[in-house]
């Protein structure tokens, strides 16, 4: 008797259920990808936008007039560049941090298909604007500002609206470790962004935006045509399938719930009614009741500092430092985000194993405070934490037990956390401008002391987890 190619029966062995979850996790980590792949291009290009031009060869025709600054782009070629560029990333952070507040509240009412496209299109043409001032040859500070500032608050629609509809295909089981996986995509993105950014930095700056800024918009119309929000959708759209494949469930994928499931289990319910979710959407006062959400908030503040002021200025240290060109600079500072990939996975599963969320974040944030200027060691062990708290720890609070399985939470929390987490991001890169001038051993201080803030900060969850393990009991609150 002939049997089924090995590729076939594997393929065969998973249910429609699971291979529509395979397929979100797959989308969802794509579009992301798209958002930080469009962010990555402005630290490769400012080693681009000032050098030092006394080493570089102008043309027999070029009447130069000061042979330091004939190849910088104004208004970045004066001597407080750096504070320029600083505001320049400010514009996009703070924008970001603001808007992030009110996104995960839009992402509660809205059609998260809608919502995402929408975001990532708007984000394209924002990007592309950026790069089309090389082509118009603007040099106002105010537009490329103004840019930033409106591309940072269409980029808020991402990370709560990508969290909110991985969290209503997938169950609690091996959150963190599936979800290290998953957030591999802001690594990526970075990567990705350096590389494409690098191929046309020395040549025609311009395109280093312009070809994210095509890349992200793409993928927001795929997303508006392929993105399917919930179970509940399918269920919406045709009961009729749902019955031939077996696929209706009655419970919400991210209720709390102490069983261990797979995230790709085939388990499905003999309920054939299909169930909407009444609950009212969380305000935000109460989400930050929520035990837990201030500390990660907090914490997660001063990790994005770290993370964020090495994506902006890292290329930029290592061509004055090492004196490479902008091209290689990008590529080197790849390192940091390769670092974060492996940290974001181990985070996951040492916090899966361990039971132990705050600690696993406050353990790896320790061991990087003294390795800041290790690119490779210090992604992996500030991403780390980073990842674990923007997807695992939001995903856990968000179905909290004191919500009473309220399952509307979960893109409040989750923009609270995020949006917390981008003040610092925005502070960073700032004082990174400000304190560079000084020094780059100064700003590497700045660094160290934000890590030790961030473990400061997550004492008391440590302190109650450690108490867990010794046989403890604490009192719930909420």
């Amino acid at each position: 008797m002939r049997s089924l190619a090995p590729g076939i029966k594997l393929i065969t062995s998973f249910s429609r259920d699971s291979w529509y979850r395979f397929f979100i996790l797959l989308l969802t980590f794509v579009f992301y990808t798209t958002y930080h792949l469009s962010r990555k291009p402005i630290s490769i290009v400012k080693s681009q936008l000032h050098r030092n031009c006394s080493n570089v060869i102008h043309p027999a025709d070029l009447n130069i007039t000061d042979n330091d600054t004939w190849c910088d782009w104004a208004p970045f070629d004066q001597n407080n560049y750096r504070n320029l560029f600083g505001v320049l990333d400010n514009c996009f952070l703070v924008a970001y941090a603001i808007g992030m507040f009110f996104s995960g509240i839009f992402g509660e009412r809205l059609p998260l298909r809608y919502y995402l496209s929408s975001g990532m299109i708007l984000s394209g043409i924002f990007t592309a604007l950026f790069g089309l001032g090389f082509y118009w040859q603007i040099h106002s500070l105010w537009y490329y500002c103004l840019v930033q500032a409106l591309n940072g608050l269409v980029q808020t629609t991402g990370w709560p609206a990508v969290v909110a509809c991985v969290g209503n295909w997938f169950g609690k089981g091996k959150r963190g470790l599936i979800m290290g996986v998953w957030n591999s995509h802001t690594s990526v993105g970075n990567i990705l962004g350096s590389l494409i950014a690098g191929v046309y930095v020395s040549s025609a700056w311009g395109l280093s935006f312009i070809v994210p800024g095509i890349i992200i918009a793409v993928a927001g119309v795929i997303c508006f045509l392929f993105l399917v929000e919930s179970k509940s959708h399918l269920r919406l759209e045709g009961n009729v399938l749902l019955y031939a494949c077996g696929l209706v469930e009655q419970e919400p994928l991210l209720r709390n719930s102490s069983s261990n499931e797979e995230i790709f289990s085939a388990n499905t319910s003999t309920a054939v009614e299909t169930v909407e979710d009444h609950t009212e959407a969380i305000s935000f006062c109460g989400a930050l009741r929520i035990p837990g959400v201030v500390e990660f908030s907090l914490c997660l503040l001063f990790a994005k500092l770290v993370s964020y002021t090495f994506l902006y200025w890292l290329p930029l240290y290592i061509a004055n430092v090492a004196h490479f060109d902008p091209k290689e600079a990008g590529d080197l500072s790849t390192l940091f985000d390769v670092g974060g990939i492996v940290g974001g996975i181990l985070a996951g599963l040492i916090s899966d194993y361990s039971g132990g969320r705050a600690t696993t974040c406050c353990a790896m944030l320790i061991i990087a405070a003294p390795m800041v200027s290790m690119l490779l060691w210090c992604g992996a062990l500030v991403n780390g934490p980073y990842a674990l708290i923007t997807t695992a720890v939001s995903a856990d609070l968000g179905t909290h037990e004191c919500l009473r399985g309220n399952s509307r939470a979960l893109s409040t929390v989750t923009a609270i956390i995020d949006g917390t987490g981008s003040i610092g991001a925005a502070v960073g890169p700032l004082l990174a401008g400000l304190i560079s001038p000084t020094g780059w051993n100064n700003v590497f201080y700045m660094l160290i002391a934000a890590d030790v803030l961030a473990c400061l900060l997550l004492s008391r969850l440590v302190y109650k987890e450690v108490r867990g393990w010794c046989g403890y009991t604490t009192r719930l609150r909420g």
